[in-house]
């Protein structure tokens, strides 16, 4: 990376400021020049219309371009000093004629700024090590649904090199391995392979497939919270069978959860050996006083639960679930609206 990229990394120009600093446009080109070194050298820059900044020092006394001051591991005093009144002046040039940016690339912040009008999230720069890397985090559930990374093109593809600026999205499996076989799609790098993808933010893919392809990476961090919500709740059959208990009635009684209402939905999820969701019901009744206590459980309320559907063993596995953002189903938690509309447009009923 030149000085003058390390510089104007994320950054847009303001072509009105240029002009009062003092550049001079000449056709394509915005021109400036500034002696340094007490009027022995003299730095000329250039300014292409797409914000690329470009500096060259000349030795006034040999009438010659100098270059010493970019040999990396061998300059001496002299041509340190050089150097860093050139990285001053572009600084300066910087800090009164452009704007900060989020990201390096154009797309990269034009996607930001669409996330932005469309969920209200702002990128948040969570790694003081890799400064250049933001997440996008829905607010009410707190998942990501997107990162953007800067890296060497190397991790992509290793027939390549250069700094690059990507974004993870987190997709179907099935839809990461049709999308993988495009040119402009890459394996995720540093995420979860087999349901994220990672795009290069370079306009090889539009805007519009990169937000369209957001959309549901969003909906995986979205808590199904309509009028009536959706729940998952663990049932351990080593306590209760369930299945039995389904066999004599189709409704059964479960421990009250808070925050659950009537006409709420359950998905039970039944434990190894059979780690998988099995059962869904409907909330028919809650707040039932019931006392019951022993080595496993407490409960002192009780909900009524109607059986809705069975579902096909194995078919909705914990391995599954984790392709939806859920890691662990400790207690009572709010089905992500992904994973509900998975199970429902899906056959897994018994």
């Amino acid at each position: 990376m030149t000085i003058e990229e390390e510089v104007f990394k994320r950054t847009k120009i303001d072509f009105d400021k240029i002009s009062e600093y003092g550049f001079k446009k000449d056709k394509s080109l915005y021109k400036y020049s500034k002696n340094i070194m007490n009027n022995n050298f003299r730095v000329d820059i250039e300014i292409q219309e797409d914000g690329i900044v470009k500096g060259k020092i000349f030795d006034l006394f040999f009438d010659a371009e100098y270059t010493n001051f970019r040999v990396e591991g061998s300059m001496g005093s002299f041509a340190s000093q050089v150097k860093e009144e050139f990285e001053n002046l572009l600084k300066d040039i910087r800090n009164n004629c452009f704007t900060k940016e989020s990201f390096i690339y154009e797309q990269s912040n034009r996607i930001a700024q669409a996330i932005k009008e469309k969920y209200g999230d702002d990128p948040e720069f969570e790694w003081e090590k890799f400064p250049g890397y933001a997440t996008f985090r829905n607010k009410e559930s707190k998942k990501w649904y997107g990162i953007i990374m800067n890296l060497d093109k190397s991790k992509l593809d290793e027939n390549s090199t250069g700094e690059v600026e990507i974004i993870n999205i987190k997709l179907e499996p099935s839809e990461v391995e049709d999308l993988l076989k495009l040119d402009g799609f890459y394996p995720a790098y540093h995420m979860n392979k087999k349901s994220w993808i990672t795009i290069i933010l370079n306009n090889s893919i539009s805007d519009e497939k990169i937000l369209k392809l957001m959309e549901k990476s969003y909906s995986y961090t979205v808590l199904n919270k309509n009028s009536s919500n959706e729940w998952i709740i663990p049932a351990n059959p080593k306590y209760f069978d369930i299945e039995k208990a389904l066999k004599e009635n189709k409704k059964i009684i479960w421990k009250q959860s808070a925050n659950i209402k009537i006409n709420d939905i359950v998905y039970l999820y039944v434990a190894a050996p059979y780690s998988s969701i099995m059962y869904k019901f409907k909330v028919i009744e809650i707040n039932i006083p019931y006392e019951y206590k022993d080595e496993n459980v407490k409960m002192q309320r009780v909900m009524q639960l109607d059986l809705i559907t069975r579902y096909k063993k194995g078919k909705l596995s914990f391995s599954k679930l984790k392709d939806f953002g859920i890691n662990a189903i400790r207690g009572p938690r709010y089905m992500p609206l992904a994973l509900s509309q998975y199970i429902n447009k899906g056959n897994y009923n018994l």
